[in-house]
């Protein structure tokens, strides 16, 4: 007889297992002995467990999707690709900002648990500790887009190739004769801006130049993030030629700096961003970025999450990267000018 109050956290403590490896054997996946594997199953049999989606009458046809913050062009291509990826699977969607929080208080978690939802989009979020067991104990399968910090390796990631759209914007900026090239970061906490950085060094490292702690300022990818770093960056007795801005929202404020300054972009100060959202091509110069494949990766995730609640289906990779590329327009130049000491 099914037990459709049973949970895969109440198997895993019958069988003496973590709460993955019970997964592992639900999803047919590797890295269980046989003999483990078997003892599991037939408990699952024995205590009737139900998987969430199976039947329909126990779907909500529900999803969360959980971001920072819904005010930025960041954000919109985000819910874009998640929201259409749920109404083709015919589900709907939750949006949750975090303001910057961790998600997980018991206030989030009973709302959770009230609306029923069957699966959580996680965008640049982490959990407070213990969350995931809760989750577990809901059945409520999760998909992050852009963690903050470290994730369980048993929970799908999708990213972009963030090392890699890092090095490609600064061998631009070097490739246009530009040798002192400042960068404004994001939160350090981020896994992306922690590589967009590390490709920043790596062209630099290529180029064979040594990287110049005082060009390197910390943001947050907001417009004041960009507006602060670029005022560091351009008031030092040696100012940069170009700045990676690390973002968009900061090359934004990187503009509006340039303007206090009495500069102009390209003529006296290269930017490159990095997300090419719809905004890069309507600022005055038209902004060069990495574009970063937004709302694909959201619809990505959203895919995948749908495909673990509603068809049991595992991804077979844990962690996938969507490829970003450079898009030239008007805001980098060849550096002419003889840089200013």
């Amino acid at each position: 007889m099914e037990n459709p109050r049973m949970t895969l956290a109440d198997i895993a403590a019958m069988a003496n297992v973590s709460l993955a490896t019970v997964s592992k054997v639900l999803n047919g996946r590797t890295g269980v002995s046989q003999e483990r594997r078997d003892a599991i199953l037939a408990l699952l049999e024995q205590q009737g467990y139900r998987r969430r989606g199976t039947g329909a009458k126990h779907r909500a046809g529900l999803i969360d999707v959980v971001v920072r913050g819904i005010d930025t062009l960041w954000a919109t291509q985000i819910l874009v690709g998640a929201e259409e990826e749920a109404a083709r699977a015919g589900v709907g969607v939750v949006v949750t900002p975090t303001h910057g929080r961790n998600m997980g208080n018991r206030h989030w978690l009973t709302s959770l648990a009230q609306r029923h939802s069957d699966g959580l989009v996680l965008v640049v979020s982490r959990l407070q500790e213990g969350v995931d067991q809760e989750l577990g104990k809901l059945g409520i399968p999760y998909v992050f887009v852009d963690p903050i910090g470290g994730t369980d390796q048993d929970v799908p990631v999708v990213g972009a190739t963030n090392r890699a759209g890092g090095l490609e914007a600064t061998e631009h900026l070097l490739g246009l004769g530009h040798r002192r090239i400042g960068i404004i970061t994001g939160d350090p906490s981020l896994e992306c801006s922690q590589e967009r950085l590390a490709g920043y060094k790596e062209a630099l490292s290529r180029a064979r130049l040594v990287v110049d702690d005082d060009l390197v300022q910390t943001g947050n990818f907001q417009v004041d993030g960009g507006y602060r770093g670029a005022r560091r960056l351009l008031a030092s007795r040696r100012p940069p030629t170009a700045i990676f801005a690390g973002s968009d929202q900061q090359a934004y404020g990187v503009y509006q700096a340039v303007k206090e300054l009495g500069l102009t972009i390209p003529d006296d100060l290269s930017v490159i961003g990095f997300d090419d959202v719809p905004l890069c091509q309507w600022v005055s110069p038209q902004l060069t970025t990495i574009n970063q494949p937004l709302t694909d990766m959201a619809r990505e995730a959203t895919r995948i999450l749908c495909d673990m609640a509603y068809r049991g289906i595992e991804p077979p990779r844990r962690k996938i990267e969507l490829a970003t590329s450079l898009v030239v327009r008007e805001s980098t130049a060849q550096l002419t000018k003889k840089p200013r000491v």
